[in-house]
């Protein structure tokens, strides 16, 4: 079935005269620079500061708070020749956040250590045990964290006790009370007068850099761009330009690490842009974070030896391709264990990797479009991660059953959570009793926002080229997202491994363009049939053996009316979990297996029903479609062999009759009927008799010929008929 997964609102503001004006200006086409006016670029000063990448646009770093007196603790403590201890996380932008700040401080001549903690060892921020280890073990006297240490009161308590200064540098969620650091440079810091609250880690380990060193190191950039994206944070304002610049310091190729990164997963470094991060390198550096120690990473991102590099690109590649097989075994195993009853699935197993349920819990999620909460159980212990949809605000959910967990934490879309195994069941209770409450359809769907309606006839790779003066996209910045109507699907195939994915060819008058839609491959009979069919698409380009061409990505889809599809061909299976048609149907999807041989006792099941999805499999058990209903010449055959035999037992001698006269065994039946109404025979205990005096009548006469023409007709259109004719006829609109 295809089925919305968003809710769809087009955007159709036009911009004002003057504006269209400006976009010359800029030479920027008129369907890019509408686009943009729809997202509230509107004026002069907004289009300017949007197209241009300038880093004299970059904030002063010196107004985020405590900056100054950051800035003066590390150059003392580089004066001094005191050793510093960085301290950062295990996932990219943490890794790009250390190295950032690891490069600034080389600069300046520090001596500077390295740690990001082990997610299963250390935990998430800082750690007690880790700050002991470093102030007794290497003589640290400075500690600077970079994306996490705002919500690390224990362990920077133990700091200040001990004299050890701390300087946080964070942008997760400020608490209702700050802890004990030396200074807290942070965006969003309550004392702040920053204009811009949405820097990721790196990017506010870049500021502090910036300060540092008194200018802005470009060179840095790339590993800002990594872990800007990476955080999915938004794209606009300074992030905005660090991303665009950071791409273009990323394609020189100055970093032997992430180049071997990219040659593994066979990215063209040429086309670099912010989908390359999101897909290629990202992932990579978080798998190790996932599954392994995170400190490599730092060494890949920062390390000048080519052939380390190269062993630790594999090392990192094959920690990636290792964490999919992980999410694939588990997510698989996950799915047996779903309950479609409950409002929230709640799916706990030992055994399961603790590194990767976050993205299991995601994938699931889109596939069931509920809220779900993954967890592994080891000594009683359920450790997990929940997603949720948009209707369901899962932190504040469970905010005040915080007596059920050992730890919680997280926001309205994810958490993270441990608690008693034994609790789980009084988990899915608050979480039912919350939802009950609150009366909370869950079936309500995020928006997707449309940016323009497509023009197959207008697309061209010219067309990618202007919208790429829009990118890097990302949070706020989302890549165009286009409706399209009124096209046919010319092709349509699986592709990938296991038929995984779609690829469809569809045309709008004569131009004809390539479609791919990624985990649509179970629905290819739902896209080669739906009639009124929906998409939300965005562009992109294709490069394959030599040859550009520009194709269609889809986001989602929607089919108005009642999709009605033909599952009729022997190679055509019925839908697993969709009931069959009966008089006492509830389902708003049905297949229809078998054909009576009364077409009203058909058009009864439908009477007084709406459904959304009908699957016509249509098995006839009597093709009377494919006998006829007999010609004159049949019937004339007919009689003139029985009537050569003064008694004829039809019980046992129909098949050899049946072979003698080439008429099929059915239909045979039938015509002896119609003889035996019309009174040419007469038939006892099974034996038929020539009335060799019978009144001479037509065939036509015959009420069981006219029911049988009848009923081929209806055969012939449950067979043969498109679907709507079917469905017309069944609903009584023929």
């Amino acid at each position: 079935m295809i089925s919305a997964k968003y809710n769809w609102k087009i955007a159709d503001q036009k911009p004002e005269s003057d504006f269209l004006k400006l976009l010359q200006k800029e030479k920027l086409t008129e369907e890019a620079g509408t686009i943009l006016y729809r997202r509230g670029i509107d004026t002069a000063e907004k289009l300017h500061a949007f197209l241009q990448a300038d880093l004299s646009d970059l904030h002063d770093p010196y107004l985020l708070y405590d900056m100054e007196k950051s800035v003066s603790r590390i150059r003392q403590a580089i004066e001094n020749g005191e050793r510093i201890l960085i301290y950062g996380d295990y996932d990219a932008d943490g890794m790009t956040a250390a190295s950032v700040m690891k490069e600034a401080l080389e600069m300046l001549g520090a001596e500077a250590r390295v740690y990001l903690p082990n997610r299963f060892t250390d935990g998430y921020g800082p750690n007690k045990s880790v700050y002991k280890y470093f102030a007794e073990q290497e003589d640290i006297s400075l500690i600077i964290t970079v994306d996490n240490g705002v919500a690390g009161h224990e362990a920077l308590a133990y700091a200040h006790k001990q004299g050890l200064d701390v300087i946080v540098t964070d942008h997760h969620s400020i608490p209702d009370e700050l802890p004990e650091a030396y200074a807290i440079v942070h965006p969003q810091h309550p004392e702040s007068t920053y204009p811009f609250k949405d820097l990721a880690g790196c990017g506010v380990a870049f500021k502090l850099a910036c300060a540092l060193l008194e200018s802005v190191p470009a060179e840095l950039l790339d590993l800002v761009a990594i872990g800007t994206i990476a955080d999915m944070v938004s794209l606009t304002d300074e992030n905005r330009i660090m991303v665009k610049l950071g791409l273009q310091v990323l394609k020189t190729g100055e970093r032997f690490g992430l180049q071997e990164l990219l040659r593994l997963s066979q990215a063209d470094a040429d086309q670099l842009n912010e989908e390359t991060v999101a897909f290629k390198l990202a992932p990579q550096l978080n798998a190790l974070g996932r599954l392994a120690d995170p400190n490599p990473a730092v060494d890949l991102l920062t390390g000048f030896d080519e052939e380390e590099a190269q062993e630790l690109a594999l090392m990192i590649y094959d920690k990636n391709e290792e964490r999919k097989q992980i999410v694939e075994t588990i997510f698989q195993e996950a799915m047996t264990l779903v309950d479609t009853s409950q409002p929230v699935q709640i799916l706990a197993k030992s055994g399961w990797h603790p590194g990767v349920l976050g993205i299991v819990a995601g994938r699931i999620l889109e596939e069931l479009n509920q809220p779900v909460i993954v967890l592994n159980i080891e000594d009683g212990i359920a450790k997990g991660s929940a997603r949720s949809v948009a209707a369901l605000d899962i932190f504040q959910a469970l905010t005040n059953r915080r007596d059920l967990f050992i730890a919680f934490g997280g926001h309205s879309g994810a958490a993270g959570m441990t608690l008693a195994a034994e609790k789980l069941p009084d988990l899915s209770q608050a979480l039912s009793d919350y939802i009950a409450a609150e009366a909370i359809n869950l079936s309500q769907k995020r928006v997707l926002q449309m940016d323009a309606n497509l023009d197959l006839s207008s697309l061209s790779l010219d067309t990618v080229a202007s919208l790429t003066r829009l990118a890097p996209f990302g949070m706020d910045n989302k890549k165009p997202v286009f409706h399209l109507t009124d096209f046919i699907v010319k092709q349509a195939r699986t592709m990938g491994q296991q038929g995984k994915h779609l690829k469809l060819k569809i045309a709008q008058g004569e131009a004809v363009f390539d479609l791919v839609a990624f985990n649509r491959g179970s629905q290819l009979q739902e896209f080669q049939q739906a009639q009124n069919l929906e998409l939300a698409v965005t562009l992109s380009v294709n490069r394959w053996n030599g040859q550009t061409a520009l194709q269609l990505m889809l986001e989602d889809a929607r089919v108005e009316g009642v999709q009605l599809l033909d599952i009729r061909s022997n190679k055509s299976s019925l839908p697993a979990d969709v009931p069959v048609l009966t008089a006492d149907s509830q389902s708003k999807e049905v297949v229809l297996l078998n054909v009576p041989e009364n077409p009203e006792d058909l058009k009864a099941l439908f009477a007084g029903k709406v459904f959304d999805v009908i699957y016509f499999k249509n098995r006839i058990e009597h093709q009377y479609y494919l006998t006829g209903y007999g010609t004159r010449e049949q019937f004339a055959k007919l009689y003139r062999t029985i009537y050569q035999f003064p008694e004829f037992d039809v019980r046992y001698k129909l098949k050899e009759l049946a072979s003698y006269l080439k008429i099929p065994d059915i239909l045979l039946v039938k015509m002896i009927q119609i003889f035996d109404e019309l009174d040419f025979v007469r038939i006892a205990d099974g034996v038929m008799t020539v009335n060799k005096k019978a009144e001479k009548r037509e065939i036509a006469d015959s009420r069981i010929y006219q029911d049988l023409k009848q009923l081929v007709k209806f055969q012939e259109l449950m067979a043969l008929g498109t679907p709507q004719e079917i469905y017309d006829f069944l609903k009584g609109n023929e």
